[in-house]
Formats: C-alpha cells, structure tokens, sequence
C-alpha cells in the first residue's frame, strides 16, 4: 500500500453582498468571501491538499480563476471533480485534518454539518473529516475580518 500525505492552504477576502459557503454548507453571515467560484476555502485548501499528495499539481491548474467555466463554480462540485482525478489514479482518501480561522461568524455550531456534507463528497465516513475553528485573537486580516483562511492536511491511499 502506498500512503501519501498532502498540505493545502487558501484564503479570501470577505465582502459585502456575497453568500458565505464554507465546507458545502451556506452560513448566515453579513459578508461573504469572494472569489472567482464560491470562494469556499475549506472546500479549496482540501482540494489543493488532495491533488498535492497526488501529486497531481494544484486546484488553480484544474480549475483557473482565468476561465469562465469555473465562474460562480460551486465549490462541492470542485471537489466532486478532484476526487474523481485521484480515483482515476487510483487514490483513495483516507483521513482529512482542517482549521479554518476567522473571527466570525461561530464556525463551531456548523462543523458537523459540514463534516457530514464533506464525507458525502468524498465518500469517506464523517468521522474521517476533522475541522477545527480558530480566531486569530484580531491580529492581521483575518482579526480586523477582511478574510478568512483555512489550512488542510490530508491522507491518501493508493492500492
């Protein structure tokens, strides 16, 4: 069995007028992040993770913010899509290992939805889906709330 580890990271502005998705689940929020999808970093730090230990490049290489096709793209079709790449390669997940930090809104109240919703996307069990939630105690961007980042480790196995 051959087990490779992966690291992604991503990270986007918050803006008024925009819905705020993070881990395929719709928050209410005053703001949104913005991006050229849906913005979800959780759901793009993972996919980066995912096609890393692949070795598979990085999610701006599949899906460019250059193109149209991936204009407003949903983030969880996003990932749908990395997955299927590393299944074509014979990847499985394993286990994925997340922190997301923002001051707001709570994130700790939707983090089993969202891992619910994750393991769905990638067909592997909720408990396999670890998120954390932080602040960054109202230091940098991310602690005056201009963005928010998220951080993913992942586990994959190829059989």
């Amino acid at each position: 069995m051959n087990i490779r580890i992966g690291f992604g990271y991503d990270m986007h502005r918050l803006k008024e007028g925009r819905p705020l998705w993070m881990g395929g689940i719709l928050l209410e929020h005053s703001m949104g992040l913005d991006g050229h999808s849906d913005a979800d970093v959780l759901i793009h730090a993972i996919c980066d993770a995912l096609l890393g230990a692949a070795n598979l490049r990085d999610i701006g290489y599949h899906f460019p913010d250059t193109s149209e096709a991936f204009k407003d793209a949903d983030s969880k079709e996003l990932l749908k899509e990395t997955i299927a790449l590393l299944q074509k390669e014979g990847y499985r997940v394993g286990n994925i290992d997340t922190t997301v930090c923002a001051e707001q809104p709570k994130l700790n109240p939707h983090i089993p939805a969202m891992q619910v919703k994750l393991s769905e996307l990638m067909g592997i069990t909720p408990d396999a889906v670890s998120i954390k939630a932080t602040t960054s105690e109202k230091m940098g961007f991310v602690g005056r709330e201009e963005g928010i980042t998220a951080y993913a480790v992942v586990l994959i196995t190829k059989m």
